[in-house]
């Protein structure tokens, strides 16, 4: 068990979850307390000593199903589906495959079926798992890195098998009953069951291939699927897409990531400057005693976010709400509004509460802006140019949210230049694919 402990640790760190080997020896004595017979307590106990981030937890769950979930749970699942679909409600498989062992046993002589026919035909499926481990291994299974190769190392697991001489095998042997003097429809459903077996070896193998994928690379997996989001269009995704990104936007802290600017440990002055150096050491003959260095200018950034909630970015608004909340919590000098047609402050709201409780202050109907009415840029422009563009200098972004659709409203273009010429830079994040942009409700 410590062994099989230990390739689970190891399958977790490879997928971006850390675990220590203090940690990896805490799951070890708590599995000495606890009975491992109990699936949930077995679960309960590796996540208490294993996972330290509440963000690993879904990774923890899935990459636990996949390692300790039997294999043969699925297998059977796929051969019991096969074998319901080929009775048909006429078929007696127990009395037909009792024929088929009563013609074996006449026929043994005449007939030699490989391991895998013979699993097959009897349903071992407990060979058939050994089989397909067998056979995966010499296919180099474990080499798998990404789903395109999931197709070829399924062909190569089942031809190691040799799946097709199987088939060959299991068909010659119907036709034997047949001129042994089975009847038709016997044959006939025999010869339904046999393919039926054959594409349910074939899936079997193929969600072996997988999981082996998921196990290895399950890293590349959510690298993929993360990639997949930011290349998706916020107007098609899903509800459960939505809440991936907000898992990525809470993984992946925006705070994490921004950093004044530093150079190297030895020059936190800023770099030395030649000619200053030479001019301030005339009366050393110019030979630079005291080297003079250039003073770095801290650069305080300020950032102002205007985010639209109207219904016409329903399906986002909350998501640029948690990425504005994430921002305000990186910035010291931050100011959040939200609008529709009137504009309301969210700063300190987003200060003072939690991100979900927070957001939902600010899409509710009346606690800072009335969120029901029709998109007004223009009039939430003019209440910022009105009320706030003290708050904008030379060294303020703004950042505006929203699908800019002013329902033919006067769009005031002339605040936002205004709030242009004074701020450093005003960048413009629009949800909608550019080529929905300038039509419709403009």
């Amino acid at each position: 068990m410590q062994q099989k402990i230990l390739e689970f640790t190891n399958l977790l760190r490879k997928s971006g979850v850390r675990v220590s080997v203090a940690e990896a020896i805490d799951s070890f004595m708590a599995l000495d307390e606890v009975s491992i017979g109990d699936r949930e307590i077995f679960r309960d106990a590796l996540r208490a000593t294993m996972v330290k981030r509440g963000d690993d937890i879904a990774a923890f769950e899935h990459l636990f199903d996949l390692y300790w979930s039997a294999f043969y749970d699925g297998l059977r699942e796929t051969f019991d589906k096969a074998a319901q679909g080929a009775q048909g409600g006429q078929l007696d498989l127990e009395q037909l495959m009792k024929q088929i062992r009563e013609g074996l046993e006449g026929a043994q002589g005449s007939l030699d079926l490989s391991e895998l026919a013979k699993a097959l035909l009897t349903q071992d499926l407990s060979k058939l798992e050994q089989l397909i481990r067998e056979a995966a291994g010499q296919a180099g299974v474990g080499r798998i890195e990404n789903m395109l190769q999931v197709g070829f190392f399924t062909r190569r697991t089942m031809e190691q098998m040799d799946a097709e001489g199987a088939g060959r095998q299991l068909r010659d042997l119907a036709q034997q009953l047949r001129a042994g003097g089975m009847a038709d429809a016997q044959v006939d459903a025999l010869m339904d069951l046999i393919e039926r077996y054959l594409e349910a070896l074939r899936q079997s193998v193929r969600q072996f291939t997988e999981r082996e994928l998921q196990q290895r690379n399950f890293d590349y997996m959510e690298k993929f699927r993360r990639e997949s989001l930011l290349e998706k269009s916020f107007y098609n995704l899903t509800e459960d897409e939505i809440r991936q990104m907000r898992e990525v936007v809470n993984r992946s802290r925006t705070g994490s990531r921004t950093s004044s600017r530093s150079g190297s440990a030895g020059s936190r002055r800023g770099s030395s400057t030649s000619t200053r150096c030479c001019a301030g050491n005339m009366a050393h003959g110019g030979v630079p005693f005291e080297v003079i260095y250039k003073q770095r200018k801290k650069d305080r950034p300020k950032l102002v976010i205007l985010c639209d909630v109207s219904s016409s970015v329903a399906n986002v608004s909350r998501f640029m709400l948690q990425f504005v909340y994430q921002l305000q919590e990186c910035f010291n000098k931050i100011r959040s509004f939200v609008f529709v047609s009137e504009l309301g402050e969210v700063t300190q709201l987003f200060k003072d509460l939690e991100v979900n409780h927070a957001i939902e202050k600010a899409l509710d109907g009346g606690d800072v802006i009335n969120v029901y009415t029709r998109s007004n840029f223009g009039h939430a422009f003019h209440l910022f140019w009105r009320n706030y563009l003290s708050a904008i200098d030379n060294k303020t972004t703004v950042l505006v949210l929203g699908d800019a659709r002013n329902n033919y409203n006067d769009a005031k273009a002339w605040c936002l230049r205004e709030v242009h010429n004074k701020a450093k830079n005003v960048v413009w994040l629009n949800p909608e694919s550019p080529s929905a942009w300038g039509s419709g409700t403009a």
